[in-house]
């Protein structure tokens, strides 16, 4: 086992590891500012369309997904980018594959509002 802090130290720690990561992808992805653009843009409308404070959970939540989503994708690009700076196919795999993850999570966004919206 690993020694370092515990407890609320721990948690404190973490936190500020979350936000610094907040940060990061803030300052260095476009596609995370864009993103993070739409959910302020349609948190508000998922609060005044929905019909149920569920209705609405649902809404945010598929908005969050997308932001989740582009986190990852930016950590599995800067790792990849890290370890292997050539072109290679396995490279090339993994950074489609969290394009890939980006991709559905912006679906979900789009049928999830189109679910809870008109039915």
């Amino acid at each position: 086992m690993k020694p370092g802090k515990t407890g609320i130290a721990r948690i404190i720690d973490a936190a500020g590891y979350s936000m610094q990561g907040l940060k990061a992808a803030y300052q260095h992805e476009a596609a995370f500012r864009q993103e993070l653009l739409l959910l302020a843009i349609l948190m508000p409308c998922a609060i005044y369309l929905a019909q149920s404070t569920t209705d609405a959970a649902v809404l945010i939540g598929s908005l969050f997904m997308v932001l989740i989503a582009e986190i990852l994708n930016s950590a599995i690009e800067a790792i990849v980018d890290l370890v292997s700076p050539d072109k290679h196919e396995l490279a090339g795999r993994a950074k489609d594959m969290g394009s890939a993850a980006v991709f559905l999570a912006m679906l979900n966004v789009a049928i999830t509002w189109l679910f809870v919206l008109l039915f």
